[in-house]
């Protein structure tokens, strides 16, 4: 699979309208009920993700970051970043595969004071949480709510996605273009919105329709 390195534009704020939904309706109404303040049972209020690299777990959390009282803690942060604070009613760690020993300690302690001072926690991992090598009562604490996996994308998702984002953007892409793009490139939304917005730049530039000639001429520029 191709990595390349594009001149690309600034990368778009992430938010919870832009997520591809795909078979995650549910748990995308559950987040938007949450950052609405209406999610009040305790099982709503502990939350996990999980799901391999690329399906949108960093996309949900960083959204969510973005709204009033809420924290984004990543999985490299240090202990200090999950004490505790009255002003935020909304924790979301991410990362949890990658925790030190130090800040699983320090997430236990939060856990706890969010159960008892009130709040939400919304935690993400690569795989669930019987099956993190972390600490056992850390990784009961993540098992105390919601689980939810997050499910990829179907090929047929990502092409009706960016053949929506195309349009909203007035792009005319000739067939073929989209099915060769993601079966050529990296297969993650963020990585195929991105050269999508790439090749609307190369075809401005060189003044030519987006067709699959440009497309591949594109990928061997930058291969």
């Amino acid at each position: 699979m191709r990595q390349l390195l594009l001149d690309l534009p600034a990368e778009q704020p992430q938010t919870l309208e832009s997520f591809v939904t795909g078979a995650n309706a549910e748990l995308l109404q559950l987040l938007l009920r949450v950052v609405q303040g209406q999610a009040g049972r305790l099982d709503e209020r502990f939350v996990y993700l999980w799901g391999e690299a690329g399906s949108g777990k960093t996309h949900l959390l960083r959204a969510m970051a973005a709204m009033p009282h809420a924290a984004y803690i990543g999985g490299n942060a240090d202990a200090a970043a999950f004490d505790y604070r009255p002003a935020v009613s909304l924790y979301l760690i991410d990362d949890c595969d990658h925790l030190s020993a130090a800040s699983q300690i320090a997430a236990f302690a939060l856990f706890n004071q969010v159960r008892e001072q009130g709040g939400t926690l919304i935690a993400a991992g690569e795989v669930a949480p019987a099956g993190l090598q972390l600490r056992e009562d850390l990784r009961t604490r993540l098992g105390w709510g919601l689980i939810y996996q997050l499910r990829g994308l179907s090929d047929d998702d990502k092409i009706a996605a960016l053949t929506h984002a195309a349009a909203a953007r007035g792009l005319t892409l000739s067939p073929g273009v989209l099915p060769y793009l993601i079966t050529h490139f990296a297969r993650d939304m963020r990585s195929l919105s991105a050269l999508l917005d790439a090749l609307d730049a190369y075809s401005l530039e060189t003044k030519r329709p987006i067709t699959l000639p440009l497309l591949r001429e594109l990928l061997q520029r930058n291969d």
